[in-house]
């Protein structure tokens, strides 16, 4: 492997584009450790962390600007565990899902369960997308907000068409803090915490409508066998206490409602999307005009603002490119580990400096000069 410096004026002042756990802000690391000297270790039930836990579903509904009757869940483990839940807890009949790439099968195949009617799963090839259709008998439609793992966004939309009673669930980890969209075309806005809002894992947030409340409470009420970590009854009358079921990540809920306070201090939602789409035209824009890439969603609508996913033609390799750069300490753009594609996966979560972008192509740039 070639040995390439990459000189220190060109690097970012911080090197992680990490599409997995995301950059914390030097400012929540400082402000952590106060709390982590009078909280950490005390009861989760109490006050200080009751009022913690108001304060983060405050801001989150800020955030999101949440239509009336809507409430935030919050729940322990992270997105994948909601997913059991919903299937437990919101699922009746019936599940149609979109699927194109690795989160979207997932959630897929766990609406499989044996309660229910085998889902329609309406697939396409990862780096493109499909679209949910109205389908009789059909109580749950799930996607997810923006694919992380092929860098595929969809819009937050209701199903033209669809039951009266469907639900629309969207799967929004990525997309949660750094893409704008509208809260009532979504029944449950579901996410964890350690992308855009930089945190850590141990939790999974959802935002639900009147309508998935009452989905929540009639099936607890009837005798479909619910394990409690699972049941979204008990999470949500946790939740409207200010505590989880079992204990949660203390630190994950600060580092979580320090971000949330920050992107409302500087314009809320529509700020952070412009920030997002800014840092990821730089680096779609750099693609169209460099001779050895291009982008790998090649529908620029379908193309992520929080992930973006370059290709690199056949004679660059682009897992030597991304260690080159782990080497400079500019860390975790390689691409996705199942996908197998000759590329680079790049975050622009909000909390990455759209400057640190530009540096990051330079310094892409200075290495595919020497390669």
């Amino acid at each position: 492997m070639a040995q390439i410096v990459i000189p220190e004026n060109l690097k970012p002042k911080d090197g992680r584009f990490g599409c997995g756990p995301s950059k914390m802000r030097p400012e929540q690391i400082t402000s952590f450790v106060q709390f982590a000297q009078e909280h950490m270790g005390t009861s989760h039930r109490q006050m200080p962390i009751r009022n913690l836990v108001g304060e983060l579903k405050q801001g989150l509904s800020e955030l999101f600007r949440a239509p009336a009757g809507y409430e935030v869940i919050l729940g322990n483990g992270g997105a994948s565990a909601f997913w059991d839940a919903a299937t437990f807890s919101l699922a009746t009949r019936k599940g149609q899902t979109l699927v194109h790439g690795e989160f979207g099968s997932k959630f897929a195949k766990i609406l499989g369960a044996p309660w229910l009617a085998s889902p329609s799963v309406i697939s396409a090839e990862p780096g493109t997308r499909g679209e949910l259709v109205a389908e009789a008998g059909v109580d749950i439609y799930a996607y997810p907000h923006n694919e992380t793992s092929a860098g595929v966004v969809t819009s937050v939309k209701r199903v033209s068409g669809a039951d009266g009673d469907a639900l629309m669930l969207t799967d929004a980890t990525s997309a949660a803090g750094g893409i704008d969209f509208e809260l009532s075309e979504s029944d449950a806005y579901y996410f964890a915490p350690q992308k855009n809002f930089a945190s850590d894992g141990g939790l999974w947030i959802a935002m639900v409508s009147p309508k998935a409340i009452e989905r929540i409470e009639s099936v607890a009420a009837s005798d479909r066998y619910i394990p409690n970590i699972l049941s979204l009854k008990l999470a949500l009358d946790n939740s409207r206490d200010n505590y989880t079921l079992n204990t949660p990540a203390l630190a994950t809920v600060f580092f979580m409602n320090e971000q949330v306070k920050w992107i409302n201090q500087n314009g809320g939602l529509r700020w952070a999307d412009a920030r997002t789409k800014q840092s990821s035209k730089l680096l779609f824009d750099w693609a169209e005009r460099t001779e050895v890439t291009h982008a790998f969603v090649e529908n620029p609508e379908h193309r992520s603002q929080v992930v973006a996913t370059i290709n690199f033609a056949d004679h660059i390799d682009a897992l030597e490119l991304a260690q080159i750069l782990r080497e400079n300490g500019i860390v975790d753009t390689e691409p996705y580990r199942k996908l197998g594609k000759n590329q680079l996966r790049i975050a622009t979560f909000v909390s990455i400096e759209p400057s640190d972008i530009e540096a990051l192509i330079d310094c892409i740039d200075y290495v595919l000069g020497r390669m």
